[in-house]
């Protein structure tokens, strides 16, 4: 495998599967067994996962809700993602624990750099949620953040889209992938990846990320295995 610890984001919203609200045990399966595939070849792996498929704390706001709390229900969200998550990869035999920025106890051990590294160094995922802790930030700045402390080899982001193009392909049938692409020239072509603040986070501590698509089954292992698949994000 190329890479020893990885930090792997996922999409709330993939965990829907063809729902259009909630979680598909369908989608927990199939992200269990390929993580349960990149464990058993004994690759540390750290997750932060997206609660969009529960609430997202932009869109209460823009129906009214504070901001903050609204974050903060959006914070929640990303728990319970984590907990399900957690649930399926035990299920088949994966051990894993659920740290949480918020204090949570007993449903997940409050987050540490020092607990995330005993953990992932004695052979368990961990699922890190609740985001940052702290409303304004997203779960893709949840998992720079987290990568970057955790001294990750690098950040896969698990999408529905198999890598980054140089417009939305699914608007634009034209459209070309990046195998690779420069953090700088990213920025020059205004290309939506992630957030500004998780994408800087990255680029100033030198994390290179990969855009692939997680809903593939099987596309986990290729990544780590240097398959030419998905987008590289390198400095």
């Amino acid at each position: 495998m190329k890479y020893n610890r990885i930090l792997l984001k996922l999409s709330g919203e993939s965990l829907q599967g063809t729902q259009k609200y909630g979680i598909s045990t369908d989608m927990l399966q199939t992200y269990a067994e390929q993580i349960k595939q990149v464990v058993a070849q004994g690759v540390q792996v750290g997750i932060v996962i997206g609660g969009g498929n529960i609430f997202r704390g932009l869109q209460g706001a823009k129906r009214g809700f504070d901001r903050v709390k609204g974050d903060q229900m959006g914070m929640l969200a990303t728990i319970i993602n984590s907990i399900a998550l957690q649930s399926a990869l035990e299920d088949n035999g994966v051990k894993a624990k659920v740290l949480t920025s918020v204090c949570t106890e007993p449903i997940g051990e409050h987050y540490s750099k020092a607990k995330a590294l005993e953990y992932l160094e004695n052979g368990y995922v961990v699922i890190m949620g609740g985001g940052t802790g702290n409303p304004y930030f997203s779960t893709d700045s949840a998992a720079a953040l987290r990568g970057v402390e955790i001294e990750a080899d690098v950040l896969l982001k698990g999408t529905r889209v198999d890598g980054i193009y140089t417009a939305d392909p699914e608007k634009d049938p034209s459209a070309v992938r990046f195998d690779e692409i420069t953090f700088d020239e990213v920025y020059e072509r205004n290309l939506h990846i992630m957030d500004m603040t998780a994408f800087t986070l990255c680029k100033e501590n030198g994390l290179e990320i990969i855009v692939f698509d997680m809903d593939t089954r099987g596309n986990l292992g290729k990544v780590l295995a240097d398959a030419k698949i998905g987008t590289l994000v390198k400095l």
